[in-house]
């Protein structure tokens, strides 16, 4: 999808590792490792399992995949009717189309594939030529295909399982049906091949797993699951007779096939489902995933050969509430999700991404009973608050949980939930929920807003109580909100009823207060600046001074609740975001709206980076965390106010792979100015204004020694005189001057000449007096002009020299040079360019401009012209200098 945002260009999304669709695994011969193929929605990641390292990320579908399935050499998925084969991982090579019905199975089958929609009709593909070889036609009523399988050795031959239980034994080739089994009379929900060959296992809806030799039509052994229906099944191919199945509650099954009896048993695997579930080949490890958002490798290393977590990559199993950056760079992001958990997610590489653990009443008591019947887990966090500061000492999150009076504590370096749950004893008669925290930037007090109004402060290192706002209580209704400011001088509390109150800090006493008119939602704080964004009931935001307590500025634009805020780092810019689906980005100073689009869901919390380089979102139903790049920083983005009519665009969300290049922009400017010009590149104006003092662009060696050009010459003399070259014959002449040149024939000629035309000669004007005399109107200004800027520093001063009687000019020409520069003076450009060259001029023909009348009077007028440029500089240079040593020695 074409971009719709001016700022803002999709980056990436966090956190995806599964869902509920099967894996796929795939032994690679060369690299002698097994990779193996999770769904993420409409897209899927191929992972190492020697490491879980993620390969590579597909390209987008149009739709959710449905099913997964892998070859040799390429994935197969199937999103709607529509089947698709994948090379390398990423590209679409072969499209298959003419499903009338969702696709639900997929089978590669040598040079074919297999593909099965939910109205059980079955196709098959030559993979290359991407043609139907074969269609056959099952009825819904009779036959409803659920599970596809092809035994081994059994050439050409698939094996069909159903919902009402029967199975059936087709061969495609010759499209025949070769037997019917008439099954169990439960659905049939799996169908797995045994390492040995004839057998498959069977999986059914009631738990029952069947092992059936399929030549002779014989039950070899049965085993019934407790935990409902058969998910998954897989047979360990290390030497040990092992089959492991999958429930629906998370628990895997281990069974002892010599013995036909259970072995083990892996609980809670996966909160939820374990949907997919493969053994390695030769290796005693198994993979499994679920739509628990999590991927595991087991392996069987326990002396009664039971399996034990290896490695994993997991998310959130519930969507986030609340986001924010952490750090100074940028690169962590915090996520707090509606499973109780609080995750660390990194911007360069997932391999960094980290779990705190979920939080709990009693870690001891979790641990013991699981996490599945855990009877201690906390609600989840609706609020919390970090701080760096501190992180290698003590405790450096806080976070209030929903419908709770208790505010626990977290370590992010260790990366556990801390010791303390802070919690005032006058709440053990009053019932009060903790709706706000904040944390000081010193990392050393945690800040606490009760649903009964009181604030309480506490000690993180010691989880100690210091204090409360107010007496007896901050507020008479709710707290929604509860900042500190940078310098811990200010303490910040808003209520429900619309009152926002500044205390000071550490005596605790009231400073001020600010009423609005309808009842506040939540504050945001920028403290570099003291900037204070709240957002209030009525879908509009106000920007408060903290230092001045005075309101500075209004938004309104939003259709529906405002769920979260964010400022840009410089507090230049003011990000919204709304149950309506739309982000809006306000220019503070501009006070109007400059970008706006909507997204495919409501956003539930947002979060600036502090670099400015991304903008972090979380959603409604979405379990990843979105990054979107901030398009300023590597391109050129009008930022020019958006109309009052302007209807924002639907924008996508970016992908799970990162996209180092941005899509194709939509000109979103035509869309309020259709008829006004706009480029791309700015041309700076030569001057921006007249009363404006403008320096040249000649670079400071052009101009800055033209005084001190005797010193440098003195100091570049030579010690010893330059040598006659050798090989110059001593009776050719040269022509005088600074490069070498040889006198022609017609040069001795004409130096026959009479001495008369040699002092003519001298007395005319050079080509750079010519200039001077041509000065007077304002083309021979601006040649003169190109002339000056041409010039070096030595060529210049010649130049300068030239224009006195002794040099070969007159008093009239030195009198238009003045005016030249006067004229200068009062156009205020090239303000240090002429300031250089009039020092010079007066420094060389001083004692000719004393003896001259004429002269003196262009002084009298030039040294006019330039104070008055000067003077106004001055003034600035003075009232800055002031400034800036006032604040170097006064005492904050």
């Amino acid at each position: 999808m074409p971009e719709t945002s001016r700022i803002f260009s999709g980056h990436r999304a966090l956190g995806y590792n599964s869902n509920h669709v099967p894996l796929c695994t795939r032994y690679h011969e060369k690299h002698r490792d097994t990779y193996v193929v999770t769904c993420v929605g409409d897209s899927f990641h191929t992972y190492n399992c020697s490491r879980l390292g993620i390969i590579s990320i597909s390209n987008r579908h149009d739709e959710e995949i449905t099913c997964l399935s892998v070859d040799a050499y390429l994935v197969f998925t199937g999103c709607g009717e529509t089947v698709r084969a994948f090379t390398r991982g990423r590209q679409v090579c072969h499209t298959y189309e003419g499903h009338d019905r969702p696709v639900h199975l997929l089978l590669p089958f040598g040079k074919h594939l297999v593909s099965i929609d939910e109205d059980s009709q079955l196709k098959v593909w030559d993979i290359a030529s991407e043609e139907v070889y074969l269609e056959i036609g099952f009825q819904n009523d009779s036959f409803q295909i659920s599970a596809i399988l092809h035994p081994t050795t059994y050439l050409n031959k698939i094996l069909l399982g159903s919902k009402q239980g029967q199975l059936q034994l087709w061969n495609i080739k010759t499209n025949k049906k070769i037997y019917t089994f008439t099954g169990w009379g439960q659905h049939v929900t799996v169908l797995e091949q045994a390492p040995a060959v004839d057998l498959v296992a069977v999986g059914h809806a009631d738990g029952q797993i069947i092992i059936h030799n399929f030549k002779y039509d014989e039950t070899l052994m049965k085993f019934k699951q407790d935990w409902g229906p058969i998910t998954a099944i897989t047979f360990r191919t290390d030497g040990e007779p092992i089959m492991a199945s999958g429930s629906h509650l998370g628990h895997i099954a281990l069974w002892n096939l010599e013995e036909k009896r259970l072995s083990g048993q892996i609980r809670e695997a996966h909160i939820g489902s374990v949907t997919g579930m493969k053994c390695l080949p030769r290796e005693p490890l198994m993979v499994t995933s679920g739509p628990d958002n999590s991927l595991k490798v087991w392996i069987f290393d326990q002396s009664d050969g039971g399996g034990r977590l290896l490695r994993q990559r997991s998310g959130h199993s519930a969507p986030p509430n609340r986001i924010r950056f952490y750090g100074n760079d940028g690169s962590t992001v915090i996520s707090a999700g509606q499973d109780s958990s609080l995750r660390l997610f990194s911007t360069v590489h997932d391999s960094l991404n980290k779990s705190l653990g979920r939080a709990s009443f009693n870690k001891t008591q979790t641990k013991k009973s699981g996490l599945k019947n855990d009877h201690h887990m906390m609600p989840p966090v609706t609020k919390f608050a970090a701080e760096l500061s501190r992180q290698s000492d003590w405790d450096n999150i806080v976070c209030c949980h929903h419908g709770l009076c208790d505010v626990t504590t977290w370590t992010s370096q260790g990366g556990t939930m801390g010791k303390y749950r802070l919690k005032h004893e006058r709440f053990q008669s009053l019932n009060a929920t903790a709706e706000a925290v904040d944390i000081t930037s010193c990392g050393n007090f945690a800040l606490i807003g009760y649903s009964t109004g009181h604030v309480d402060t506490y000690n993180v290192q010691s989880g100690l109580y210091r204090g409360s706002y107010g007496n007896p209580k901050a507020h008479s209704s709710s707290v929604r909100s509860v900042k500190v400011d940078g310098l811990n001088q200010v303490t910040i509390t808003a209520a429900s009823s619309g009152i926002i109150k500044f205390w000071r800090f550490k005596k605790k006493d009231l400073l001020g207060r600010v009423e609005l008119k309808e009842p506040i939602n939540d504050l945001v704080i920028h403290r570099e600046s003291s900037l204070l964004a709240v957002s209030l009931d009525d879908f509009s935001v106000s920007v408060l001074d903290v230092d001045t307590r005075k309101l500075i500025r209004s938004f309104s634009g939003h259709l529906s609740r405002i769920s979260d805020m964010a400022f840009s780092p410089d507090a230049r810019w003011l990000i919204t975001a709304s149950m309506d689906s739309r982000i809006n980005t306000w220019d503070i100073p501009v006070a109007k709206l400059i970008d706006s689009f909507i997204v495919e869901s409501a956003v539930t919390s947002l979060t600036m980076s502090p670099t400015g380089e991304y903008l972090a979102t979380s959603h409604v139903d979405y379990l990843g965390v979105y990054i979107w790049s901030n398009k300023t920083l590597y391109s050129h983005v009008s930022l020019r106010p958006l109309p009052e009519d302007f209807e924002p665009l639907s924008m996508a969300f970016p992908d799970t792979s990162q996209q180092s290049e941005p899509e194709p922009q939509v000109d979103i400017l035509e869309l309020e100015d259709k008829g006004e010009d706009f480029s791309d590149e700015f041309t700076s104006p030569e001057q921006i204004s007249d009363e404006l003092v403008t320096l040249s662009l000649l670079p400071a060696s052009r101009w800055q020694n033209l005084l001190h050009l005797d010193i440098i010459k003195l100091r570049n003399k030579p010690k010893q005189p330059p040598k006659v070259s050798k090989s110059a014959p001593f009776f050719l002449l040269t022509v005088p001057g600074l490069e070498m040149k040889f006198q022609s024939q017609e040069a001795n000629q004409n130096s026959e000449t009479s001495k008369v035309m040699k002092n003519l000669s001298v007395l005319s004007l050079s080509q750079f007096g010519q200039a001077v005399a041509n000065s007077e109107h304002d083309q021979g200004r601006k040649a003169l002009l190109d002339i000056l800027k041409e010039r070096g520093p030595s060529a210049l001063e010649a130049d300068i020299r030239s224009l006195s009687p002794e040099g070969g000019g007159t008093i009239e020409v030195m009198a238009q040079f003045m005016d030249f520069i006067s004229s200068m003076f009062n156009t205020r450009r090239d303000f240090e360019l002429f300031s250089a060259y009039l020092a010079l001029f007066i420094k060389v023909h001083a004692n000719t401009i004393a003896s001259e009348k004429v002269l003196q009077d262009k002084v009298s007028s030039l040294l006019e012209n330039q104070s008055k440029a000067w003077t106004s500089m001055e003034n600035k240079f003075n009232e800055s200098l002031c400034l800036l040593n006032y604040l170097r020695s006064a005492a904050l």
